[in-house]
């Protein structure tokens, strides 16, 4: 009976063991969240296809023909606030100054993407389920969207615990949200 427990509490303490393991990352994210002390993660992949105005356009219309399958979407879901608001929104992920890129990495890129779209509401309707659409598409052309392992680096949870984190947030959080999101996308 003792030998039973004692293997019974092995294996919780094993299965414990491992979910440190597969978390540390994240223990260590939140902790520099905490201490104030996220940074951009110091390596990065450069983007090799660029998100342009017409592309994204393309694939805004096939989300909204998919979602029109599933669910009622609003003929205003997708539709801009003003002509080309969505093409000055991508040309800032795409800024430079002195001719280096204000955003080279592509977590970089995609960050501000997300950021720039939720946040600025191009769309009269659905800027934060495009904004997550378009970083997603983004990370997708990539090839950026799978860990080594196969496992997505942003999971659909993780992707909506974000996307409200952006819409809520305050305009003064940018950065801190810039880099949070740079480090979910770090290997």
């Amino acid at each position: 009976m003792k030998n039973n427990k004692n293997n019974q509490s092995k294996k919780v303490q094993n299965k414990i063991l491992s979910v440190i393991n597969d978390y540390s990352r994240a223990w260590m994210i939140l902790k520099k969240y905490d201490d104030e002390r996220l940074t951009l993660p110091k390596k990065g992949v450069r983007a090799k296809h660029l998100l342009n105005y017409d592309g994204a356009q393309k694939a805004i219309s096939l989300l909204k023909k998919e979602l029109a399958k599933k669910e009622k979407v609003p003929d205003i879901f997708g539709v801009e606030r003003s002509k080309k608001f969505l093409e000055g929104v991508i040309k800032n992920v795409y800024q430079t100054y002195g001719k280096k890129e204000l955003y080279p990495t592509l977590a970089e890129k995609a960050a501000h993407l997300f950021y720039f779209v939720v946040k600025d509401h191009p769309f009269i309707d659905g800027n934060k389920r495009l904004g997550a659409f378009l970083f997603i598409v983004f990370l997708a052309q990539n090839n950026y969207l799978l860990k080594k392992n196969g496992e997505q680096k942003i999971n659909d949870n993780a992707l909506v615990a974000l996307t409200v984190f952006l819409a809520q947030s305050e305009p003064k959080e940018k950065d801190v949200l810039i880099k949070l999101i740079a480090n979910f996308l770090s290997p």
